[in-house]
Formats: structure tokens, sequence, C-alpha cells
């Protein structure tokens, strides 16, 4: 292949990130926009090592897994990249996904996929959005249009942006005027901040020169009691400037429960701040999993599809087969959800989170509830706090071991004490398949596990990302 060349070309698969993957003369060819099923004329824009990288130039044939995106921005936005395909075939695909990172990265054969278990509400499920402000992305429609072609006044006026990172560019967002993946009054959320923002010329932060104001807005909306938080996040704590957009805020917005200010002085780009100052309501949002009631900050881990989140921690509870006189670790334990979750269940939960706020939430959360038997304790988990003592007393041996890290997965020397201390049941939970089939291959290699049980659950319709669940048993248990 030879860039500038021109092939016809059948898409067989996906990338992890959403893109076409088809092969010519054996050569994997990169295709963006495609679908598994399309026949595709493709353009050869670049050869990389190992692969080659085309442009789609027309559909010859379109797949039956393609069907119309419902928002304006798609293929702009990095937010959703599959709404493109029909939502069945965004839940098969996913679950080949899971097939396929077990069997390649973790070595395991044989084991059959249950049917992924779907999302009833594919469009407006999340309940926390995290925007940014920045320099504006001109759309590929405005660029064509020009000022000459009718640009808006806000598309001529508007120096910054509210919205969504381009993918692949830190310094440049795409200013979004609506969104299919929280709710309409988020949306409406972004588009009254945005207005009150640039009335009041508000500078907004920036990553070359680090002055500024503005870095991020994150909505957070429950499902159930349908209480709101709206977190400003900015460079400064300017309390005279807080306090008016406040006011106008709330004058559009009423339904609006709390506010929160995250001042954030680091270069790093999260949404997290330092310090935290609470200028409307409690500064906490309350939501419900199942039986129990949640009280969520701004900076909490909070499962971001509540309907979901019931659904897989029933999942995991199952897989686990608990019994009343189980002792359980909840690793990563955030605000306590899933502890929470199985507390009635067992006879004593022991949650370990490294976030101070989450542990403190999670303690509040059990007290809200009337458990008592779910203790949380703060710490790093690979700094062998589990075979660490706590004010002098063992803590006891657990029967269960559930796991929910983050995206990276497990540190190898947690690996190392989780089978040390050998459970019964380990339940690992998790949100990138790739790292869970490589932690999944060290536990089972290094000791006497193997998989029992496998339930992938689609968390985040319309992305590529699909939340995953392995329960691993004890050989002779």
């Amino acid at each position: 292949m030879k860039p500038g060349d021109i092939y016809d070309l059948t898409i067989e698969d996906l990338t992890v990130e959403g893109k076409g993957v088809a092969r010519f003369e054996g050569i994997v060819v990169i295709v963006p926009d495609a679908v598994p099923g399309d026949a595709v004329r493709v353009k050869c824009s670049a050869m990389k090592k190992n692969y080659a990288e085309a442009t789609l130039a027309a559909i010859l044939h379109a797949s039956a897994l393609r069907t119309v995106p419902r928002c304006r921005y798609f293929g702009t936005c990095g937010g959703c990249t599959r709404q493109h395909i029909t939502y069945p075939g965004q839940l098969a695909l996913k679950r080949q996904h899971v097939a396929d990172a077990l069997e390649r990265i973790g070595g395991f054969k044989g084991y059959a996929i249950p049917e992924v278990l779907e999302a009833a509400a594919p469009y407006f499920y999340r309940n926390k959005m995290e925007f940014s402000f920045g320099d504006r992305w001109r759309t590929r429609g405005e660029m064509e249009r020009g000022p000459a072609g009718g640009l808006s006044d806000r598309e001529e006026n508007h120096p910054y942006a509210l919205g969504l990172h381009i993918p692949g560019r830190f310094d440049r967002v795409l200013d979004l005027e609506e969104c299919w993946l929280q709710s309409q009054t988020s949306a409406h959320i972004v588009n009254v901040i945005r207005e009150i923002c640039f009335m009041s010329a508000i500078p907004v932060y920036s990553t070359r020169t680090h002055s500024g104001y503005l870095r991020n807005l994150v909505i957070r909306q429950s499902r159930h009691t349908g209480e709101i938080m709206v977190n400003l996040v900015t460079n400064e704590d300017r309390a005279e400037i807080m306090s008016a957009v406040v006011r106008r805020l709330l004058e559009s917005v009423p339904s609006i429960t709390t506010i929160v200010n995250n001042i954030n002085t680091r270069k790093s780009q999260v949404a997290i701040g330092e310090r935290e100052r609470v200028y409307y309501g409690s500064g906490t949002i309350t939501e419900r999993i199942g039986s129990r009631t949640y009280h969520i900050s701004a900076n909490s881990f909070f499962q971001t599809n509540t309907e979901q989140a019931e659904k897989l921690y029933d999942t995991a509870m199952n897989l686990a087969r608990l019994r009343s006189t189980d002792v359980v670790y909840d690793l990563y334990s955030g605000i306590g959800t899933i502890a929470l979750h199985i507390a009635d269940h067992v006879r004593q939960v022991i949650g370990v989170e490294a976030v101070g706020q989450s542990v403190e939430d999670a303690r509040r959360n059990a007290s809200a509830n009337s458990v008592t038997n779910c203790d949380f304790i703060l710490g790093d988990l690979k700094d062998t706090l589990l075979s660490a003592r706590r004010q002098g007393t063992p803590l006891p041996r657990p029967d269960v071991i559930i796991v929910d890290p983050p995206r990276p997965g497990l540190h190898e020397k947690v690996a190392g004490e989780i089978c040390a201390m050998r459970p019964r049941e380990i339940v690992y939970v998790s949100c990138n398949v790739a790292t869970q089939a490589r932690d999944l291959k060290i536990i089972c290699q290094s000791s006497e596990y193997s998989i029992d049980g496998i339930q992938p659950v689609d968390m985040f319709p319309q992305t590529s990302h699909i939340e995953n669940i392995v329960s691993l048993r004890r050989s002779g248990s």
C-alpha cells in the first residue's frame, strides 16, 4: 500500500477507540467512521510500522449495523464514538471485545461470554458530565461557511468555548449546545453558564500561559431524587466572581440544589481542586441504588450510570456466592456503594479506599443507612495496607474479596497480596477489560484460582467502553 492510493475494502472489526479495521494483502488498515460489515472505498493516508491508516472516501454498501447518529456533533466530539452503530450492534461488538481481551491478553480460552446486560436507556443515562472551558474549536461546517457564510452572532463573538475536548487536542474545546449523554437540563445549564461567563467577561484559563479563571464545569444529577449539583472548577479563589455567577445561575435554573467551587491552581488539567467552597446548598446530592441512599460530594467516585450500577452490583453479589457468615473486603471502595449494597447478606464488610473524601462519604453513607457492619479504611493498597494492623488489631481474614479498580487495574503487589490472603472467591469488577485480563492472568498463574463466572454490563452506551465482572474461585473451596 502507498499513501494516496485508493482501495475497496470490507470492514471486519473495530478498534477499542471505535475505528474500523480492514485488511489488504495481510496489512491491517485503520479506517475512521467505518462500521463492521461496511464495504468501503478508502484512500491510504499513512503507512505505519504494523498497519496502515486510511480515510473513508465512500461507503459502497452500508453494514446492517450502521445507523444515523442522533447528535449533530458526532464525528467531531469525542464523547460518543458509536452513535453510528445500532444499539444491538454495539452490544454484540462489546461482547466480542470482552472475549478477545480475555483470550488474547489473559490467555483464557474456551469460556462462553454471556450476552451483555443492556441499558434500558441508551441515551441521557449519565449522572455526571465534565465539561471544559477553553479556546474555541470551529466545527467543519463553520469553517466551510466562514464569516461570509452566515455564522451566528454566538459563533462570531464568543472567544471561548464550553464543552468537550477535541480528541487528541488538549488545547481546543468543541463548543456544545446539546449533548445526548446526560440530560436536556444539563445541556441547558451548560448554555446558561457559558452565556453568564461571556457576558461578565470572565477570562478562561489558558494552558499556554497558565492564567485565567474558568477551567471546568462538572454537573452531577441524581436519577432518583432529581437533585442537581453544579461544580465550577477555577484557577483562583475569587468569591466576588463566584457569588455573581451563582446568583444569576439560580435565577435561570432554580432547580439546581447545590453549587460548589473547586479551586485548582495546578497546571494539570483535572477537574478536582486542592480545596472546595460551597456557595449554595449542602455541597452534596443524594442518590439511591437499591434500598440504599448515598450522599455524593463533588469529587467522590460514583458509577455514572445509576440504573446500570444496580444491575452491576447485583451481578457482582450473585457471582460472589455470598454467605451470611462471610467477611468481605471491598477494595477501591469509593463512597461505599458496593459495601453497603451487600451488607445485609454478610457478617462484615471492610472497605479500603485511597481518597480521603470518599472514605468520609462512605462512613456517612453507612450511618445514614443505619448499616453497622461496614468499616472503611483510608489507605493506598500497594503500600501493604491489607496486611498491616489497624489500631493494633489484625484485620480479619476475608472469605470474599471484591475489587473495582480504576482503569490502570491492580498494582502487581496488590494482586500478590490478594492471592496470599486466599479468599474463597475473588470478584473483579472492571471498566477496562484489557487491564482486567492482564491482572486475572497474574492471579490465576501464580495461585490456585480459576474463572468461575463472567458477565459484561453496558454502563456506557454509544461509547466503546464496557464494564465486565469476572469471579474467581479457589480450588477445593
